[in-house]
């Protein structure tokens, strides 16, 4: 068993990847992976070694993604916009001994076999804030991804050799990982690789190479919902629009259905799960709904003591199947916060079933998603902190037209200090990834609190 035997099988003609250098086929993609895994070994790089990958959805990603998942190693995705503090800090949690952000030069070192891993073999070390608190890296295996990919693709009206799929949404994020390259490439399909997400440039790239496929994150449809110059047949080829890491606005789905025709269908997933619970592919959508269980998940809704609660009544979503993690990194105490000594994955979500369809009412606590990027405050909070001008700091998400959330910062200044919210600002673009940074800092003398003197978020927001 290996994740990166999943190249294997498809004809050696058939394009994998369409890019602005041209299509590459799987045959070259075997090829390339083949000769980087070769590299890698002769570099000494091996089982159960952490290496980080630093790169944009390219083929040179998947290229050091897939050969390094062929070695044993374990790979972990890094974004590339992210400050080197932050870089440097995760690659340090993880033990991490290498860093790649480019494919070796071709050479003449021997061939290296595919290696035969044990379905708990860590694959991919993937941060996230996670059900726990601050961000961690989840353990994903070779048989939760795998497993996942199997539920993904055996769901009713699945990817097929014929699709063409969009590749926009970030490699680094297990989302993009899975429908950008375990899902495509596992079925045989072509991956319209994009670097970045323009909202009328990408549009013009899926009508040009007529992608059927088109996963986003809800701020790629409100995007589009918005651009008036988008004609009503720009999305004629396209026979399956999806929509996951948070909820979609539903008023954006209406008129994207109105405009265009277009059917976005809600999916639910966490890193955790590898990453999908629940799809609306292969049923009919409910309006508001995030679909059905995979087959082979398992899924509860519990209340506080852990009992189900009825059809209809609100409850933690707990997950269970081949497709959950193996835990966190290093911290057993938060796995177990995670994981049920049965095996159940507490989400910290909250939904409601009807009819078999799943309604996600609520989140984890005061966790923030932007652009379907988990921020957890408390890593924010942590490095606002660190400022010597900042006596006290709180985080919470606000509404955003474009990214569904942002990060406010409400900041009570040392006394005779003077603070704006550039310098706030500031401080935070050098720490931390960009969409973790504040988009707006307010100043006060004090922040609200209740008798035990923990900050009143819900106040705030």
């Amino acid at each position: 068993m290996n994740l990166a035997a999943i190249l294997e099988g498809h004809p050696g003609d058939a394009v994998a990847f369409i890019t602005p250098a041209g299509p590459v086929s799987y045959g070259d993609l075997r090829h390339r992976v083949d000769d980087e895994r070769a590299a890698l070994a002769a570099r000494g790089i091996g089982r159960g070694q952490r290496v980080g990958v630093i790169g944009a959805n390219t083929v040179d990603f998947a290229v050091m993604y897939f050969a390094l998942l062929g070695l044993g190693a374990i790979a972990v995705p890094l974004n590339p916009e992210s400050p080197k503090a932050e870089i440097d800090g995760e690659l340090a949690a993880v033990g991490a001994t290498e860093v790649l952000s480019a494919v070796e030069p071709a050479g003449a070192a021997a061939s290296v076999p595919v290696a035969d891993m044990g379905a708990d073999d860590v694959a991919v070390l993937v941060f996230t804030s996670g059900t726990v608190g601050a961000p961690r890296a989840a353990m994903l295996t070779h048989g939760s991804l795998l497993a996942n990919t199997k539920q993904a693709l055996s769901a009713p009206d699945p990817i097929t050799p014929d699709d063409v799929v969009l590749g926009v949404l970030p490699v680094f994020h297990v989302f993009g990982l899975s429908v950008s390259l375990h899902l495509p490439l596992a079925s045989g399909a072509s991956v319209l690789l994009e670097p970045r997400f323009g909202p009328a440039t990408t549009l013009e790239r899926v009508t040009e190479h007529g992608v059927t496929i088109v996963p986003g994150a809800p701020p790629m449809w409100v995007a589009w919902a918005g651009l008036p110059e988008i004609q009503p047949g720009a999305f004629a080829s396209v026979r399956m629009a999806l929509s996951g890491a948070a909820k979609l606005p539903e008023e954006v789905a209406d008129t994207l259905a109105r405009r265009f025709g277009v059917i976005v269908r809600e999916g639910y997933g966490l890193t955790e799960a590898s990453p999908i619970v629940t799809t609306s592919v292969g049923i009919e959508p409910r309006r508001g709904s995030v679909g059905k269980p995979l087959d082979g998940v398992e899924l509860r809704l519990v209340d506080v003591d852990g009992a189900d609660v009825l059809e209809g009544d609100p409850g933690e979503i707990w997950v269970r199947g081949p497709n959950v993690f193996a835990g966190y990194w290093a911290d057993p105490e938060a796995t177990a916060r995670a994981l049920t000594p049965d095996g159940w994955l507490r989400t910290g979500d909250i939904a409601v079933v009807e009819d078999g369809y799943l309604y996600i009412v609520d989140r984890a606590k005061d966790l923030v998603i932007v652009s379907g990027f988990n921020v957890y405050p408390a890593e924010v909070e942590h490095v606002i902190a660190e400022h010597p001008d900042v006596a006290e700091v709180t985080v919470v998400g606000e509404p955003h037209p474009a990214t569904g959330e942002a990060v406010r910062a409400y900041v009570v200044p040392v006394a005779g200090a003077t603070m704006d919210e550039a310098a706030v600002q500031a401080w935070t673009r050098d720490r931390l990834a960009r969409y973790k940074c504040p988009s707006s800092v307010l100043i006060v003398d004090e922040l609200p609190k209740g008798l035990t003197g923990k900050v009143l978020r819900r106040v705030l927001r």
